[in-house]
């Protein structure tokens, strides 16, 4: 026995005195509402009504229940109330990449305050956000995919030590540099000079350290046959370990580190973007699924994410396609 359906039907009976207007009042059939009272009175085994007079009446036993079964009825009310709160304040999980930047994940909790949703986000490695898409954990995440079937494209670089400020001078911020050209870096620039002279070796190339962020498949076999192209030893490029240890060896000038701009120039690194647009990242917002498909997302949330990854306005796929099996051999007969 749905035993609200039935207190319903019996507290409508006693307000309306009618059957039938009671029935109208909670769009049901008469013959419904009457079962549900026959069924409520065989339940507390006696009358509810007295029906031997032309008008609906309450008997001793139907009076003495009736202030308990509305006050079951308000705290059921009260109960679908908070419920309905709270699935409307739940925080909606956000799953990004590691390396964004606070200020830019800040500004999308605030428009998520202003759209009515309040957002979470989570940093998560890429396949722990799919996992999350999966499981609906995660309301949305940005998904690692192909740069040339992305509709979020990130142009990666190499980070480095910043120069050095003259003796006694204070390094100038991220925020006190001047603007200048963006430089880009092509891998074989990155193979050691030869040195002529008897008793000189030749200097190891310096190492590029990845990110969790660029562990992913596709990613990685790019970046192994991009370095054996080059002409670099494969050691070249290794997994970092904690990101604070990266930055580290990065800013001391024993190695580079694989990211995005944002990432670098808010740590004080130098930035080169990488020539190989098949080397970039690239990303696609989605959603979880909601019933039959994916929830759709909105417009705003993308292009404040899109910010705080570090993604470029859109180029012609095509173009970045290309990328993915350049030939690199007229720069490297120029290296020598």
């Amino acid at each position: 026995m749905d035993l609200l359906a039935h207190l319903e039907a019996y507290v409508a009976a006693v307000d309306e005195a009618s059957f039938s207007r009671a029935a109208e009042r909670l769009g049901i059939a008469q013959p419904l509402l009457s079962r549900r009272i026959k069924t409520l009175e065989a339940h507390f085994e006696g009358q509810l009504f007295d029906r031997s007079r032309r008008q609906v009446a309450t008997t001793e036993l139907g009076v003495l229940l009736l202030p308990y079964a509305r006050d079951v009825l308000d705290r059921a009310q009260r109960l679908r109330h908070v419920a309905g709160s709270a699935r409307r304040s739940a925080a909606c999980g956000v799953g990004v990449p590691a390396d964004c930047g606070p200020a830019a994940l800040a500004r999308v909790i605030r428009a998520g305050v202003e759209h009515g949703t309040t957002l979470g986000m989570r940093e998560l490695p890429p396949a722990e956000r799919e996992a999350g898409l999966a499981d609906s954990s995660l309301a949305y995440a940005l998904v690692r995919v192909p740069p040339e079937h992305a509709p979020l494209r990130v142009p990666l670089g190499l980070a480095s030590a910043p120069s050095e400020a003259p003796d006694g001078a204070r390094p100038a911020s991220p925020e006190d540099r001047p603007r200048t050209r963006r430089r880009t870096v092509h891998l074989e620039d990155l193979r050691p000079r030869r040195v002529s002279g008897a008793g000189h070796r030749r200097p190891a190339a310096v190492p590029i350290l990845t990110t969790v962020e660029d562990h992913v498949g596709y990613a990685q076999d790019r970046l192994r046959r991009a370095v054996a192209r080059a002409g670099l030893p494969e050691a070249t490029v290794r997994p970092a370990g904690p990101m604070a240890t990266a930055l580290a060896e990065t800013l001391a000038g024993q190695a580079t580190l694989l990211c995005a701009e944002p990432f670098a120039r808010q740590h004080g690194a130098r930035w080169a973007a990488l020539g190989d647009a098949s080397l970039h990242r690239g990303y696609d917002l989605r959603a979880a699924h909601r019933g039959r498909g994916p929830a759709k997302v909105p417009q705003w949330l993308c292009t404040l994410l899109a910010t705080a990854v570090g993604a470029v306005p859109d180029e012609p796929t095509a173009a970045v396609a290309r990328a993915v099996g350049e030939d690199v051999r007229s720069r490297l007969a120029a290296h020598g």
